[in-house]
């Protein structure tokens, strides 16, 4: 028996295929990741549950042998930090045969590319946020606790009180000694800095110097360069405080500070609603983020290893 045509086959109905959307959804929310590039990642896909537990194990501390005597012992009692899976966002488009039949195919390339960057950017923008309780911070967008002014990472930031001064040379120095006396490793830190704080670094010759080098990865991620081996990211993201300063945030740490961790990766779907004549896309994720190494006091289970300084939007 024949074949009956016409048919609707892979070729007539590609349009509707999406696999393509799929890649192209993954690969700009990929390229538009900032923070969440540099910090821990933890994968919860295909798993049950709402909420993931991490132990923080507190240090312990070597004791001497003395001859003749049994060891010393030691115990703690552990503690843990949980992360809440519980934010889910999604990026819709209805988009009807007229223009499905009438648009140039570079509508497809921008939807996907739009998708990717609305999505990236609210995985940033949370993660961002938690910079809010880096060093036993109050938790909200005051940044009045545990933050530093840019100009020398010493003076406590006040908020609503004009007192944030530009970055400098000092402040970044005295935020990586905060990191060193915390005993923070030394691999693995990052350091995100608004446009404002870029355009200062790029005023400053001593960055033009080999204290700051670029590399390959700025149009992937924002890293822009190195400063004394810590990878640089640039981002219009970064936190504004309230009050009548709108100050920006610049938050160094390391990548064990913060968490994101993703049961449902980004992902894009396609479906033909007969009754609209029209093709619904959606791409969407569902994850939860946490501090986990951002507390004030040093030497506990999450020894401080974030840091805020303040600086002029």
């Amino acid at each position: 028996m024949a074949f009956p045509t016409p048919a609707v086959t892979v070729t007539t109905a590609a349009t509707f295929i999406p696999e393509i959307w799929s890649d192209e959804i993954v690969a700009a929310y990929k390229k538009n990741l900032v923070l969440a590039n540099a910090v821990m990642k933890m994968s919860f896909k295909g798993k049950k549950g709402d909420t993931v537990h991490v132990p923080a194990p507190t240090r312990g501390s070597a004791s001497a042998k003395a001859a003749s005597t049994a060891v010393t012992l030691i115990a703690a009692t552990e503690t843990e930090v949980t992360i809440s899976i519980n934010k889910h966002y999604e990026y819709s488009r209805l988009i009807e045969d007229i223009v499905e039949a009438q648009a140039l195919n570079s509508l497809r390339n921008f939807y996907t590319s739009d998708a990717g960057y609305a999505l990236a950017k609210q995985v940033d923008t949370d993660l961002v946020q938690l910079g809010r309780s880096f060093n036993g911070g109050a938790g909200n967008s005051t940044y009045a606790t545990g933050s530093f002014i840019g100009g020398d990472g010493t003076s406590a930031y006040v908020a609503a009180s004009n007192n944030e001064t530009a970055l400098t040379d000092a402040a970044i120095r005295r935020t990586i000694q905060r990191l060193d006396d915390n005993d923070t490793p030394m691999d693995n830190r990052f350091f995100l800095i608004p446009p404002s704080s870029r355009n200062t670094l790029m005023g400053l010759s001593r960055y033009t110097e080999q204290a700051f080098v670029g590399n390959g990865n700025a149009i992937r991620n924002g890293e822009i360069g190195q400063l004394y081996g810590i990878p640089v990211y640039t981002s219009s993201n970064c936190d504004t405080t309230s009050g009548s300063a709108a100050a920006r945030v610049c938050l160094m740490g390391h990548r064990d500070a913060m968490v994101l961790v993703e049961q449902v990766a980004v992902r894009s779907q396609v479906q033909y609603k007969q009754e609209y004549l029209a093709t619904l896309y959606t791409a969407d994720t569902l994850y939860g983020v946490a501090n986990l190494r951002a507390a004030a006091s040093t030497g506990a289970a999450l020894s401080a290893s974030a840091f805020a300084l303040i600086v002029p939007a």
